[in-house]
């Protein structure tokens, strides 16, 4: 693994680039660069639209959504397809813990790090003023011929501040990776690592991590298909455990009783 100041180096660098739309929003206390001779080489830092013709119309709508509907919102929920899947599998569930909240859904299918912060630059978060941002996002940087360990927690760290930047008042839930595959692999002990770094971000403050990791496996570390049919993507039994395991936080952000 890279050392940590290299990896803060980089990290800083594209986070530079990519603030100018929120040059006046408030500064963010983490490290900045003390130089920009450094050749960013890190994908998952660096912003590229997704091409394939079969995700452009939801990369398109969840643009669109944010620029159709400005405004405050009680929670913006930020991912990949497993966020995208509370409009399918968890639409029940979302119904009962957010119907009767101002809630916006910000996943895509098959999105990575760079394809956040790509949907960022184009104007994902302009105007809209959540109270909470529930993020997870980074599975889709693993695996052979992807991103290293310490790539994924840079493109993941990369998507938090900028979170923080452009929406300085947003709380963060921020979660871990989920577990995938149906046992023990070297997949999820890569998305292990990563959240194991992930965890530090908590400030108690602006961000809170939570892994709930633990109540997607079984006593043996395998997944159910009664959660996770293609251990991957939960059906709605694995929403409703991920939607109460958030609750409680989600109130006190959110000033509920």
């Amino acid at each position: 693994m890279k050392s940590l100041k290299q990896q803060i180096c980089l990290l800083a660098l594209v986070l530079a680039a990519m603030a100018a739309p929120a040059q006046n929003s408030k500064p963010v206390n983490w490290p900045m660069p003390v130089s920009t001779d450094t050749v960013i080489t890190n994908t998952a830092l660096i912003p590229v639209p997704r091409t394939e013709t079969n995700i452009l119309a939801r990369q398109a709508l969840v643009l669109q959504r944010a620029k159709e509907a400005p405004g405050d919102y009680d929670i913006e929920f930020i991912g990949d397809s497993i966020t995208q899947g509370w409009e399918g599998r968890g639409a029940n569930v979302w119904k009962q813990y957010y119907g009767s909240r101002k809630v916006i859904n910000f996943g895509v299918s098959g999105d990575r790090t760079q394809h956040v912060l790509w949907r960022f630059n184009q104007g994902q978060l302009t105007g809209i003023k959540a109270k909470v941002a529930v993020v997870m996002i980074g599975t889709n940087n693993s695996g052979k011929g992807r991103n290293t360990d310490d790539e994924i927690l840079a493109g993941v760290q990369a998507i938090v501040q900028q979170i923080r930047i452009r929406q300085p008042d947003t709380k963060i839930i921020l979660l871990g990776i989920f577990p995938r595959g149906h046992a023990f692999n070297d997949q999820r002990g890569t998305l292990l690592q990563v959240n194991q770094a992930l965890a530090r971000l908590d400030d108690g403050a602006n961000i809170f991590y939570m892994d709930l990791g633990s109540k997607f496996i079984e006593n043996d570390g395998t997944i159910s298909k009664n959660i996770m049919p293609d251990y991957l993507h939960p059906n709605e039994a694995g929403y409703q455990i991920w939607a109460a395991a958030i609750e409680p936080k989600l109130k006190e952000l959110l000033g509920e009783k």
